[in-house]
């Protein structure tokens, strides 16, 4: 059993932009595409940054209102001439993920760096897609059936001593439900922990029992 991967539901091919791109093209690469947020790319494809709808807000938040009660935020700082590019706009050094890393992995980089999207790397560390916290949480739509045939078959049906024949699996908007009985009191723990691994698995209920004190299947 395997969780999906970053490659099963990230966006690719990816919208990108160059260093020099324009403020006004970037909001319109945005809207175009209804994305939140652009990788910043060298020649080679390579990931220099990410200029995201806040760095954008920033510099509208910056302008003059006479009437407002807060202090305006500082601007980017324009380059030459007075553009304002994606350079100037974009948080430096993104972290980054791979096609192979799976949904679990990625969704704890995000947790732990407090991140709404990752520039997924090929082999040769050019991005080749992105996967934002609502691409992650698809595997949450996973449909019943396909859980519960997963964890009947995958989970159940690998464990030493389990039999699934002893075992009722209920699934529900992805909570799960286990009933029956397993051999030894130490497998209801495994088996519970197994189930939780699932993707698209929300909760997991235990009704299990262990030798003699079985339990009712479901």
């Amino acid at each position: 059993m395997r969780h999906a991967t970053v490659e099963s539901v990230m966006t690719s091919p990816v919208v990108r932009v160059a260093p020099e791109t324009g403020f006004r093209e970037i909001v319109a690469l945005l809207t175009e595409y209804d994305i939140t947020g652009v990788p910043v790319v060298d020649a080679e494809g390579r990931p220099l940054g990410i200029v995201s709808e806040a760095d954008l807000l920033r510099t509208l938040a910056a302008q003059e209102d006479p009437g407002a009660l807060l202090p305006a935020p500082e601007a980017a700082p324009a380059g030459p001439g007075g553009a304002v590019t994606a350079a100037d706009l974009m948080t430096g050094q993104p972290v980054c993920t791979t096609p192979g890393t799976s949904v679990v992995a990625a969704a704890r980089l995000m947790s732990r760096h407090g991140l709404k999207r990752l520039p997924v790397l090929d082999e040769d560390g050019r991005v080749t897609g992105m996967v934002s916290r609502g691409d992650l949480l698809r595997v949450f739509l996973r449909e019943d059936v396909v859980i519960r045939r997963e964890i009947v078959e995958e989970v159940l049906g690998r464990i030493d001593g389990v039999s699934p024949a002893e075992i009722g699996v209920e699934v529900d908007q992805g909570r799960v439900v286990l009933s029956g009985t397993v051999p030894e009191p130490y497998l209801v723990p495994i088996v519970l922990n197994l189930c939780r691994s699932v993707d698209g698995v929300v909760s997991v209920t235990d009704r299990l029992g262990a030798g003699g004190a079985a339990a009712p299947v479901g």
